[in-house]
């Protein structure tokens, strides 16, 4: 067998590491903490109780594995780490192949409720013309991409992986979708790999000011409170960053170890990052949703690996350097909780398109599909 061949992927979690999850939620030791708080100082204590009891005994791993199986799915080395993926091609010949990039601390899970609607529009009402031949990844060292073997992968690296794996599919030209660590993975590929790249959609895109006194003036109301968002995360939100960009092996111990501290580790983020209009993180993407992201983190034992891609992107000079300005076609989807402003994403990037939704939060995909699936399919008939 070939390093470069594309192998058939089945998740089959044992019954043993189900009893074992479990035993830990069912064990665990509690914190105490100030009352009073809510979330200002993390996941409050009777919060994480009750999530962590739903998981233990009335979620259904099994059922959401069947869903997973139920999508053809594929792993193949590239540069020596393994990539698995989702592999769905659209009943319509002429469907527009499309990779689909997640985030951290996100999974393809984000992605799995709108495969009918990309790959087949015409099943669900919409012009077949807007057909997509689905790619969706598992970033190196996330979920069953992991866990990695070898250190330096960095979002130029896995661009790089990404468009290897577009051309082992036989996809001569594409197009290419990322929110997250997804929209700094997108516009890569759009570099490494120009000649086969159709487009790159982003969401969740991070621009930030040069410095130039420039960069403010004119700026709108709405671009000010970007900026206002952007100073609060740097300020008070970056503490996760700064322990997967600095000691991601640390932090492994503990999030390898205890599944609560997965949990609360995880779900932080969706409570800070989804639409802030939603009290909790079930009040914008279902709970059982939530819960099949952390598990894959969990079961996979991918805590650190996926870690490291804060920790190579803290460390590698090229991520912060001024980007050469991509020709290849870009467009934008602002959501309510995104910080982007066009002025910073136009130096580096070329925006034929740019939209703005009032409602949806970092987690797009999963929060507004709607708006998420329209705004695809409008740019990419723009450019394809």
């Amino acid at each position: 067998m070939s390093a470069s061949d594309i192998r058939p992927f089945r998740v089959d979690v044992p019954e043993s590491e189900l009893d074992d999850l479990r035993r830990r939620l069912n064990g665990a030791r509690w914190p105490e903490e100030i009352p009073g708080l809510g979330w200002t100082r993390g996941v409050p204590v009777a919060y994480l109780k009750k999530l962590a009891a739903y998981w233990s005994r009335e979620y259904d791993w099994r059922a959401q594995e069947k869903r997973l199986n139920s999508f053809p799915q594929f792993s193949t080395t590239i540069d020596g780490e393994n990539v698995h993926f989702i592999h769905v091609r659209s009943p319509e010949p002429s469907a527009t192949p499309l990779l689909l990039i997640h985030g951290w601390p996100g999974s393809i899970v984000e992605f799995l409720d709108l495969v009918g609607a990309l790959t087949d529009p015409r099943a669900h009402g919409a012009d077949p013309a807007s057909a997509f031949h689905l790619v969706i990844p598992s970033i190196p060292g996330h979920g069953f991409s992991g866990p990695l073997h070898g250190a330096g992968w960095t979002h130029a690296r896995i661009a790089a992986a990404f468009a290897e794996l577009m051309a082992r599919l036989g996809y001569q030209r594409y197009g290419v979708q990322g929110g997250d660590a997804g929209a700094f993975i997108a516009p890569e590929i759009g570099r490494a790999d120009a000649a086969h790249v159709a487009g790159v959609h982003v969401n969740a895109l991070v621009t930030f000011p040069s410095g130039q006194p420039s960069d403010f003036a004119g700026l709108t109301e709405v671009e000010q409170q970007r900026l206002a968002r952007l100073e609060n995360f740097r300020n008070d939100m970056m503490g996760y960053m700064h322990i997967q960009g600095t000691r991601p092996q640390t932090l492994a111990y503990g999030l390898t170890d205890s599944p609560i501290g997965q949990l609360a580790w995880i779900i932080e983020k969706f409570k800070e990052w989804t639409d802030p209009t939603k009290e909790l993180p079930e009040d914008a993407i279902a709970v059982d949703h939530l819960l099949t992201n952390v598990s894959i983190y969990w079961f996979t034992r991918t805590a650190g690996s996926s870690a490291n891609l804060y920790y190579e992107t803290t460390h590698d000079p090229g991520a912060w350097a001024p980007k050469a300005r991509s020709e290849v076609p870009t467009g934008v989807a602002v959501f309510a909780q995104d910080i982007t402003i066009r002025r910073f994403a136009e130096r580096a990037n070329n925006v034929v398109h740019w939209s703005e939704f009032p409602r949806g939060g970092h987690f797009a995909a999963m929060e507004a599909p709607e708006a998420f699936i329209g705004d695809v399919r409008k740019f990419f008939r723009q450019v394809t």
